[in-house]
């Protein structure tokens, strides 16, 4: 069923993004924030108590979707919202007790529940399901990403262009994997390793979140799957040092805003993909490749951080998905049951194809 009223909640780098994209697909756009944005916008912004459920459910009336680009930890209640007025629901979350609380409210619903639509979980998934797909049997997927700056200073070599929040939970909560066939939990910043993208040296580690919901999809199918974040070399022991030998863990604020005031965000940055699927195909052992690096563009008018760009696009791209038809309608959505090939036709997701 095509729609085209969305609500965009939460006009951050990414949300504000997010909707000029959704307004150049011809999307009937409303933005929501408590402050306006500093750019003229070319949709109409408004103020909302998006904490206040009432307060919210008045907002959305109207709409026939909804895009969530708060901070996690509001999403339950946007997605209660947006269950409850029966329209489509989406969000960037990594958060998996966030996805979990959506997913069990999913069950009734009238309109699309659709989280974790952001890059990783995302994208990532999307990509890794589809080389899987080549594979008969497959043995595994890896995948990695690595959001970064262009131009590395320091022994971190690092810049906090992503939400410093979901970058501690990233590197401190367990991590879901299948290893050997067996669904297990494993610690972050570990199971380290060297990868290469376009010549450049980078370190691979387990971080949470990042593979959404494809140990439960893939489990009893492939042996194998993992998600890892790249950093330049040297990055994870500091990082450990920091939140294990320092004690950092247990002021996870704290830490965000140490971090993020000793590496602030940068302009030039570049978001390194990196996704590899084995297995069979006609009797031979073969691996097959997605290994891209992803850099600042103008959209809208803007040049655009790498990271914004290509967490806005994969949820546009999504979305325009599911305006044509070309995902349910209602329900729960996996990003694993995503077409490649669908995604990168879009106006947006085509952005994907684009790049080097």
């Amino acid at each position: 069923m095509a729609f085209e009223r969305i609500a965009v909640l939460g006009l951050g780098r990414v949300g504000a993004l997010a909707a000029a994209m959704l307004h150049e697909a011809g999307f009937a756009v409303t933005g929501f924030d408590t402050h306006a944005p500093h750019a003229r916008t070319a949709y109409p912004v408004r103020s909302a108590d998006v904490a206040t459920p009432d307060a919210l459910a008045a907002a959305l009336a109207g709409f026939e979707a909804v895009l969530s680009c708060l901070p996690y930890h509001l999403n339950i209640g946007v997605a209660s919202t947006a269950h409850r007025l029966g329209i489509h629901y989406f969000d960037l979350t990594e958060d998996v007790p966030t996805t979990t609380a959506i997913r069990e409210m999913s069950g009734n619903a009238k309109g699309l529940m659709a989280p974790q639509c952001g890059l990783a979980p995302g994208f990532i998934g999307i990509v890794g399901a589809s080389l899987s797909r080549a594979f008969k049997p497959c043995r595994s997927i890896r995948m990695r990403v690595g959001a970064l700056p262009q131009h590395p200073t320091g022994l971190l070599g690092y810049a906090f262009n992503w939400s410093p929040e979901g970058v501690v939970n990233e590197y401190l909560n367990d991590c879901e994997v299948i290893e050997e066939g067996v669904r297990k939990m494993v610690s972050p910043m570990e199971w380290l390793e060297t990868v290469y993208v376009n010549g450049v040296k980078l370190e691979a580690f387990t971080t949470s979140g990042g593979l959404g919901t494809m140990c439960e999809t893939f489990l009893g199918k492939i042996d194998n799957i993992d998600y890892k974040t790249m950093r330049y070399p040297g990055h994870a022991e500091l990082m450990n040092f920091f939140f294990h030998e320092l004690l950092m863990r247990e002021q996870r604020g704290l830490a965000g805003k140490i971090l993020t005031h000793a590496k602030p965000p940068v302009d030039d940055d570049v978001v390194y993909v990196h996704v590899s699927a084995e297995g069979q195909i006609d009797g031979r052992l073969l691996r097959q490749e997605f290994v891209r690096a992803y850099y600042p563009v103008e959209v809208a008018g803007a040049r655009r951080t790498a990271i914004a760009w290509t967490t806005s696009a994969s949820v546009v791209a999504v979305i325009e998905m599911v305006r044509a038809g070309k995902l349910p309608q209602r329900g729960f959505l996996k990003q694993e049951e995503i077409a490649l090939d669908d995604f990168l036709k879009t106006r947006t997701g085509a952005r994907f194809a684009e790049a080097p």
